[in-house]
């Protein structure tokens, strides 16, 4: 076989890997597990880091406050040092929308070693916990959740199962949802369904949720925790430099001896725009490098793989169609149809055309690209750059 060959029956052969022994990570079944509900409603306290939000707290806020929970809960907003009056704009929705109680709490700029969204979490968890709560819910606060989304949490974590079955019977110390991110403009629809096929890709749902699984991530944009579980992993004071909080924070509760559940959202959803491609690059390279360990080769091994999955199928069986060459063209359009066929269930869940499925080895050379700029941008000294704050690397934070 030819050369170029060679390289389809590669690229189809690690498509059939990833097809069949990468966790089903292409499928879109893992929602909340349906539980029976408590025989007591444990209390809750939601802690809301919020850095110049004033944009999108009149759609998230009111949607917490709202919340139709049958315990005890309150909000705990922190403003991380804004300047758009987000603080002020909290409170002011609360008077109006009334519901859950609120209180509005500013920590200062970060001590050198924090991330900002860590350090905010720090001290709205810790005023948190003077009332005692059992769980805390850490959301984000562009997320909006439909009034019953704590009490399917707290139930999905805290109730004994409907159905008999034993997985999971002891309940969760840690159940995360990815929201469902906004997708109206033509970037985002390019762009945001296969982010979350990627981070699945990486973290393949089914073995997060496994007992006894090695895998550990969350989205952090709506986390429930049980607060005994935080305390027993020190959360956040033990991932205080962390970039990707939420996988790191996974990561502590599961070696704390936790048990972890994440799936895709239903009624939790993202009001945060990103009209056009730069937002979303701004978006994804910011912590593309981080999630690499700032490592020049993981970055090349990266790319290569990028390349020899994503790009080689149409490009080998374009080659084969030009050159003559049967063996190019069947593996590397093989190869390409399965690409298409797993991202279709992605495509079905954010309600996009399926048409897109085969326009996906673009996609993934964007994301290439914004890998790349993140490590420059990285050794520029302007990496993990997100509202303001730049962030080094973690061995350059002093131990406390």
């Amino acid at each position: 076989m030819s050369a170029v060959a060679w390289i389809a029956v590669v690229s189809l052969s690690a498509w059939g890997w990833l097809l069949l022994g990468q966790g089903f990570f292409w499928r879109t079944d893992q929602r909340l597990p349906d539980r029976a509900e408590p025989a007591r409603w444990p209390s809750v306290a939601v802690v809301v880091p919020a850095r110049n939000e004033a944009a999108v707290l009149p759609e998230s806020l009111p949607s917490l406050l709202a919340q139709d929970y049958p315990g005890e809960a309150e909000i705990v907003l922190v403003d991380d040092c804004s300047d758009d009056g987000t603080g002020e704009l909290a409170r002011s929705l609360s008077a109006r929308c009334g519901g859950l109680p609120l209180s509005v709490v500013t920590p200062g700029e970060p001590e050198p070693g924090w991330t900002g969204k860590l350090w905010a979490l720090r001290h709205g968890i810790a005023l948190a916990r003077r009332q005692k709560p059992e769980f805390l819910l850490l959301t984000d606060a562009d997320i909006a959740h439909e009034p019953d989304s704590l009490r399917e949490l707290v139930r999905a974590a805290a109730g004994p199962p409907s159905d008999g079955a034993e997985d999971g019977a002891g309940g969760f110390d840690l159940v995360s949802q990815m929201a469902r991110l906004r997708v109206t403009s033509t970037w985002e629809r390019l762009v945001v369904p296969a982010f979350v096929y990627f981070f699945g890709q990486l973290y393949p749902f089914r073995w997060v949720n496994r007992a006894r699984s090695r895998t550990a991530a969350a989205a952090g944009g709506c986390v429930l925790l049980r607060a005994d579980a935080a305390e027993r992993a020190r959360i956040p004071e033990s991932i205080r430099q962390a970039v990707i909080d939420d996988v790191t924070l996974a990561g502590a509760v599961q070696r704390g001896g936790g048990r972890i559940w994440l799936g895709l959202a239903d009624r939790v959803d993202s009001v945060r725009p990103y009209p056009g491609l730069p937002d979303l690059w701004r978006m994804v390279s910011r912590s593309a490098y981080a999630q690499l360990r700032h490592s020049p080769l993981l970055l090349a091994a990266t790319v290569l793989g990028l390349l020899l999955v994503y790009v080689a199928p149409p490009a080998t069986l374009v080659a084969g169609l030009m050159a003559g060459d049967s063996a190019a063209a069947w593996a590397g359009g093989v190869a390409w149809v399965v690409m298409a066929g797993t991202y279709m269930p992605m495509l079905g869940y954010y309600r996009q055309s399926l048409w897109l499925a085969p326009l996906l080895p673009f996609t993934a050379v964007l994301y290439l690209l914004m890998t790349v700029d993140s490590a420059v941008q990285h050794h520029r000294g302007r990496g993990a750059a997100w509202k303001g704050r730049t962030y080094a690397r973690p061995e350059a934070a002093p131990e406390p």
